[in-house]
């Protein structure tokens, strides 16, 4: 905490960072703003009873950052642009033309991303008009004309356009991830408001349970930074050079390999994904066929937040997307081949394929001990709400996973910021 704040005391005393701070700040405001601004025609007061009843739209308002209780312009939210991330990045490992422009610097990034906003627009039209039939489902909302309907798509639509617009801008600021930030400010706005409702509907019994999950909120907040903070190191030595008449020692380093090098992405997606059978189910079951209806009502039943089943399916997609992304932002082919070309080796491993596959080897156990982390850290206020009984712990693991993850990168970017900053103006 104390490093933490020393480098934001360091940050505001550059001029320049401290202009991107602000920025960044002010769009968090812009953001917060937007997320009370109510859709017209929507019966607020019966939605946000609707939410505190349902577990699964409660997690899903969490999430959100409170901008579906209010029903805001900005209630589809970040999710479409997520899902399209996800099917681009997937795409980039079946499509051979993608995974080339995937490779080309800069421009290939901003193309991939054009593609990924192109993407967001039809998923943002068939979640608002999801969202449209739930509401209209429980009453919440009237029929509306053709051309009301037009004009309630193109607002949802526009929300989401104007999230992916400020999380971007937050990412040109280089003070970390734009979604992430987005989705950390959305949970750190609500968490005010959930921890009073935590303590002022727990009964007596309940009290001493409170203050045990408390005690264990901190130990698990101090787990998720000892995890962030590991890595492994593998020795790497560089050998002896000799140019002309001059020689250089051998030297010795490591290559640092993080417990967790997928960070908070892999959480932000699996929650995306495990939300979504919940959410078609509530479709499903004001479609007005029996049979859909029934096929809706038994994924409501059996894939509930405290169910097994969710769990499970929670778990195993953060496994997966761990992998994933640790796949994309680790290639121990290219680490191997830019070692042998500085003259490097692992001691007792040939340069190389093998160095290639050793670092395979080292990847993959050291994410699958993260991995299984992120999941049980995610998992475990759906256990500890079934055994203490209290409904609020819903929005613990995931909310406690993105927020300490979040900050924790943030700071090491500004950190990068501030040597960058020192190294720049010593050189002129």
């Amino acid at each position: 905490m104390g490093k933490a704040l020393g480098v934001i005391k360091k940050v505001f005393k550059d001029p320049e960072l401290r202009k991107k701070i602000l920025i960044v700040l002010a769009l968090f405001l812009v953001f917060r703003f937007l997320a009370h601004i109510p859709v017209a025609g929507v019966n607020i007061n019966q939605l946000r009873s609707l939410f505190d009843q349902n577990q699964f739209l409660g997690l899903l308002d969490i999430f959100s950052g409170g901008t579906l209780s209010n029903f805001s312009i900005l209630a589809v939210g970040i999710g479409p642009y997520i899902y399209a991330s996800i099917v681009m990045q997937l795409s980039t490992k079946i499509y051979p033309k993608l995974e080339a422009l995937q490779k080309e610097g800069e421009y290939g990034k901003k193309k991939i991303t054009q593609y990924t906003r192109y993407a967001t627009i039809p998923l943002s039209v068939l979640q608002s008009i999801g969202m449209y039939t739930l509401l209209r489902s429980q009453g919440l909302i009237g029929s509306l004309s053709v051309v009301d309907l037009i004009a309630f798509i193109a607002t949802m639509v526009a929300g989401t356009m104007i999230i992916m617009w400020i999380g971007e801008i937050i990412s040109e600021q280089n003070v970390g991830n734009g979604i992430s930030l987005i989705i950390f400010a959305g949970i750190v706005g609500q968490l005010p408001v959930a921890v009073f409702q935590a303590f002022t509907t727990i009964n007596a019994e309940q009290a001493i349970n409170m203050v045990m999950l408390v005690v264990l909120g901190v130990l698990v907040i101090s787990a998720v930074v000892f995890v962030n903070e590991s890595i492994r190191k593998v020795p790497i030595i560089y050998a002896k050079r000799i140019r002309g008449a001059n020689s250089a020692a051998s030297q010795s380093t490591h290559l640092p390999l993080r417990l967790n090098s997928a960070g908070v992405i892999p959480i932000i997606f699996a929650i995306s994904l495990v939300l979504l059978p919940s959410l078609l189910a509530n479709y499903l079951v004001a479609s007005g066929n029996v049979q859909v209806a029934g096929i809706g009502a038994w994924i409501i039943a059996n894939f509930s937040v405290e169910s097994i089943l969710y769990n499970v399916v929670y778990f195993a997609l953060i496994l997966g997307f761990t992998y994933f992304y640790t796949a994309l932002i680790f290639n121990p082919k290219d680490i191997a081949e830019n070692i042998q070309q500085s003259g490097g080796f692992i001691p007792g491993i040939r340069p190389g394929k093998q160095t290639e596959k050793y670092l395979n080897f080292i990847i993959t156990r050291i994410t699958l001990f993260g991995a299984v982390f992120l999941g049980m850290v995610a998992i475990l206020p759906n256990v500890l709400q079934a055994y203490t009984g209290i409904q609020s712990l819903v929005i613990g693991g995931a909310s406690i996973l993105i927020v300490v993850t979040v900050v924790i990168e943030t700071v090491k970017v500004l950190q990068v910021q501030l040597v960058n900053r020192s190294y720049d103006k010593f050189l002129h």
